[in-house]
């Protein structure tokens, strides 16, 4: 009884090992072979981060620039931020030249996690291809999760490009760059400017231009290349310090039926979803950029 006992256990931590080395395809594949198209699966991660790209050039995330909370294994209730001095505010001490001196300090709740939705249609029968359909997961519907993320962090509501606290920055001064005006402004800050998010259009542009872009990535500067910035901004800020991005630490897969206009015909729908929130502890550090 006692040996039955351990090879049960002995099994049961093989199969919870094989899972945790799976892919969000091959899990989905596998209960799809037992649940067929009511297969739903529950993951306790966020899939956006569990794929390595197989590209020579990798090409970043936004969350790849952010310090990740994973509230499933460290609950949080508040977090700690700043605001800019108030007009009328008593004089700081050495806030001349230490300007963060004079900012404010404050505790808020965490703010409402947002649900990151994205679709893909499945190509007709692929799911016969037990091999062609954990691929499919996981290199398309994980991918634009991961665009619907970039959108999440940047343009939707409570995204960087949103939030009314980070400065805006047109005027490079006695810089070549806008981008370089803002990381002397970061640093004046006492922070230190280690993340930029651009356009494409705009990193190859001055790529091609001269030598900006290997200069700022020399600097130990970190880019993302996303189309979810328009052409002609960019955001410079302290990612490592400066923000945080409060994440669920889990995700859904399932079959389901799409809203009106996600797709150009009718056919076997996959949502993928995360919750998540990026919020910025200090937006005196941040810039959203005129290029």
């Amino acid at each position: 009884m006692q040996r039955t006992d351990a090879v049960k256990r002995t099994i049961a931590e093989v199969v919870a090992e094989r899972k945790t080395q799976m892919s969000p395809g091959g899990l989905f594949v596998d209960a799809f072979a037992k649940d067929g198209f009511d297969t739903r699966v529950d993951y306790d991660v966020t899939i956006t981060d569990s794929l390595t790209s197989s590209r020579r050039k990798p090409r970043y995330p936004s969350r790849n620039m952010l310090k990740v909370v994973d509230l499933s294994r460290d609950p949080q209730e508040f977090y700690w931020h700043e605001s800019p001095p108030r007009p009328g505010d008593p004089a700081v001490d050495g806030a001349d030249l230490r300007r963060e001196a004079a900012n404010h300090f404050h505790r808020s709740p965490v703010p409402p996690l947002l649900t990151t939705t994205a679709w893909v249609q499945v190509p007709d029968t692929l799911w016969d291809d037990p091999t062609s359909f954990e691929q499919f997961i996981n290199y398309r519907l994980v991918v634009r999760l991961a665009t619907a993320e970039n959108h999440t962090i940047l343009r939707g509501e409570g995204g960087l490009l949103n939030m009314p606290d980070i400065g805006r920055l047109t005027d490079p001064g006695p810089f070549a760059s806008t981008i370089l005006a803002a990381c002397n402004e970061v640093e004046q800050m006492g922070s230190t400017a280690d993340g930029l998010i651009i356009n494409p259009a705009d990193y190859y542009r001055l790529l091609g231009s001269g030598q900006l872009m290997r200069d700022v990535e020399e600097n130990g500067v970190f880019i993302v290349r996303t189309r979810l910035v328009d052409p002609g901004t960019a955001i410079v800020g302290d990612f490592g310090h400066g923000a945080l991005l409060f994440d669920a630490g889990r995700s859904t897969i399932g079959f389901a039926e799409p809203p009106p206009g996600t797709f150009a015909e009718p056919g076997v729908a996959l949502r993928a979803e995360i919750w998540e929130r990026v919020v910025v502890n200090l937006p005196t550090c941040f810039f959203v950029v005129t290029l």
